[in-house]
């Protein structure tokens, strides 16, 4: 591939220079240097890496294309991923469909020995250029169906679930297929398979935990793990950097429905996605709003990673002329407004309401014991 040669790496150094790679001007410029084509996959290379920073820190020695980079995990998620991997005492990985190897890099990275397949020959020239920054061996090109994995060995599975018309929870139409993962998953051997944040829990096999994870307040993957463990469990990295924190039980908390106390409380989407928002605070004197919905309440403030806190300040009947006459009674500029489980848009709502003024509120709309209420709230820092 040319821009994986000497002069491919030339084109990428003069790319780089360029303020904006993806303008007329850069354009003209590096073609006086370089052919068309070169120049042009060395802007493209540029623009992906300047892109890949918020996920990579390697970013700017990698190799991407536009597809690779938003299927590939971000950074922190693939490490702790890996860690998982090392604390069950694997050795070696074989990465089935390693895309650019932003998986594999991850592996390397904790000192696991990684056989990264990947089908597509321009993606697994990429990824072997990534994978070498770590000292990775080259990546096998082949489908992943058609390598027979050694016994002890780990396996990591990422399907694409892309077809002509979009992404797709279609298991036919999965690639690798969905037989492939259903038997890696049946190994006694420990195995991995990411998923998107949309999995339908009617394809979670039996024996098998799920897990959503959030990163900075995005809910990015859920995964299936074979081995122990329980069946639901959610992961959130905090939005200020800290460690991973595991919310996971068998059997969630059970909890009263009560009108709304003096602060509310929304719990993470992956925690929301697990089934496991009676969960986040064990000891919180803690109910709910409405039996089917995820918004909390407690008479404490409830400060965690795992949730936003919301101080009460008024609780309203859900009334568009009630709201409108509040926010301009109160000179409300700012207004988030939250909802779960009623059919509300909210930024149709947001223009209905006409806020103006220099305070600011949110206004959760929530179904209570009570009926559908509008709580005015103040959110608390997490």
């Amino acid at each position: 591939m040319d821009i994986l040669s000497e002069q491919g790496r030339a084109a990428l150094a003069a790319a780089s220079l360029e303020t904006d790679p993806g303008s007329l001007g850069a354009a003209g410029r590096m073609r006086k240097l370089f052919t068309p084509e070169l120049a042009a996959a060395a802007l493209t290379q540029v623009s992906l890496r300047r892109r890949a920073r918020r996920k990579f820190p390697r970013a700017d020695d990698m190799f991407f294309t536009s597809q690779g980079l938003e299927q590939a995990t971000r950074g922190d998620v693939a490490a702790w991923r890996a860690q998982q991997f090392r604390a069950a005492g694997v050795e070696q990985v074989f990465d089935l469909g390693c895309g650019i190897g932003a998986d594999s890099m991850a592996f390397l990275e904790a000192d696991i020995t990684v056989q990264a397949v990947e089908s597509d020959p321009q993606t697994a020239a990429l990824a072997t250029a990534n994978l070498a920054l770590l000292g990775g061996a080259p990546v096998h090109l082949a489908r992943a169906e058609e390598v027979e994995v050694p016994e002890g060995a780990g396996v990591f599975l990422d399907p694409a679930r892309r077809t002509d018309r979009g992404r797709t929870w279609r298991v036919e139409d999965f690639s690798p297929p969905w037989s492939l993962v259903l038997h890696h998953l049946g190994r006694s051997e420990f195995s991995c398979v990411k998923m998107g944040p949309g999995l339908p829990k009617e394809l979670i096999p039996e024996r098998v935990r799920a897990t959503w994870v959030s990163h900075h307040g995005d809910v990015v993957e859920a995964s299936l793990w074979n081995g122990e463990g329980p069946s639901r469990a959610a992961v959130v990295f905090p939005r200020d950097g800290g460690r991973p924190i595991d919310v996971f039980s068998d059997v969630p908390r059970e909890l009263p429905v009560r009108p709304p106390g003096r602060f509310i409380i929304e719990p993470d989407n992956a925690v929301i996605r697990a089934g496991l928002v009676t969960d986040i605070a064990p000891s919180a004197d803690l109910w709910l709003l409405e039996s089917h919905t995820a918004y909390l309440s407690a008479d404490e403030p409830v400060i965690t990673p795992l949730a936003d806190c919301f101080e009460v300040v008024e609780v309203l009947d859900y009334d568009v002329s009630t709201l409108r006459t509040y926010v301009a009674q109160h000179r409300i500029g700012t207004l988030e407004i939250k909802k779960r489980a009623l059919d509300v848009d909210p930024a149709a709502l947001r223009k209905q309401l006409r806020p103006r003024g220099p305070h600011q509120a949110t206004i959760i709309l929530a179904r209570t014991p009570q009926g559908a209420k509008a709580v005015v709230a103040r959110r608390l820092p997490r």
